[in-house]
């Protein structure tokens, strides 16, 4: 009588639990990576066709961040090193107290 192993069936090599691990981690880390450059490739093209459709929306945004940066140094005191004492933009106004 032939043995199991003449069966015709291929034994795969036994697989520890760290090996495994060390897969899923690796896994996680590749899937992390294509997510990141995904993402990437959608803003660049986000972009693309923003300023492809409308070029004078980069002139524009320029001047709007020029624009804040003169009234943020205007209400600052044109204070660049030293933005403590400026008011965070994010920050909610508190009516003064009466």
């Amino acid at each position: 009588m032939a043995d199991s192993s003449s069966s015709g069936f291929i034994q795969l090599p036994q697989i520890s639990n760290n090996d495994v691990w060390e897969l899923i981690k690796d896994l996680e880390r590749m899937i992390e990576h294509v997510e990141n450059i995904s993402l990437q490739l959608t803003c660049m093209a986000y972009d693309l066709v923003a300023l492809r459709t409308s070029p004078e929306l980069g002139v524009s945004m320029r001047n709007l961040e020029e624009a804040y940066h003169q009234c943020r140094a205007a209400v600052c005191g044109d204070q660049e090193l030293e933005m403590d004492d400026c008011p965070d933009p994010t920050a909610t106004p508190t009516p003064p107290q009466m």
